[in-house]
């Protein structure tokens, strides 16, 4: 017998969305080619080429936390909610607003010594390459800066809506 599951049809994505996911894509290519030649290099001619490795470190940073803004805002991180899924009304509310909450102190925190991570490596140039690491350590924050709007945005949303809709079992 074949159950009858009805699917949502697919989100149409919108130019900015389209535009970050193109931008991830670029990051993620430009590593794998660059992690490549690397590999062929040491293969064919045993030797590598320094600057290739520390470029390829710094996109795995990028694709690293920009993947992370992705995930936050598609709601596809990790998330415990065996506890949570048991309870319903206005206990199941309260829960999500607190967990909301400490989230927020966390995304701070992160903001915080992200920031400050920025700011130690402002005169820090990398070894290979030569390029500012401000550059690159300053992904942590816009990653921390993005997931605060999105947790922003999601604390308002439980916060609008009737403790009646919040059931048990529900995502």
């Amino acid at each position: 017998m074949q159950e009858n599951k009805t699917q949502s049809p697919p989100q149409k994505s919108n130019p900015a969305q389209l535009l970050f996911e193109i931008f991830c894509a670029v990051i993620f290519l430009g590593m794998i080619g660059l992690v490549f030649y690397n590999a062929v290099l040491r293969k064919f001619f045993g030797s590598s080429f320094p600057p290739s490795e520390e470029w390829a470190r710094f996109l795995f940073i990028y694709i690293t936390f920009f993947g992370a803004i992705e995930a936050f805002i598609h709601h596809k991180h990790i998330a415990v909610d065996l506890l949570v899924n048991l309870l319903s009304g206005l206990t199941r509310k309260t829960v999500n607003i607190l967990a909301s909450a400490f989230s927020l102190l966390a995304l701070g925190l992160l903001l915080y010594g992200g920031l400050i991570n920025v700011q130690q490596t402002m005169d820090t140039r990398s070894v290979a390459t030569g390029v500012n690491m401000a550059l690159i350590n300053g992904t942590l924050p816009l990653m921390a800066i993005a997931a605060i709007l999105v947790e922003l945005r999601s604390l308002w949303k439980i916060i609008r809506r009737p403790a009646a809709l919040f059931h048990k079992g529900q995502g």
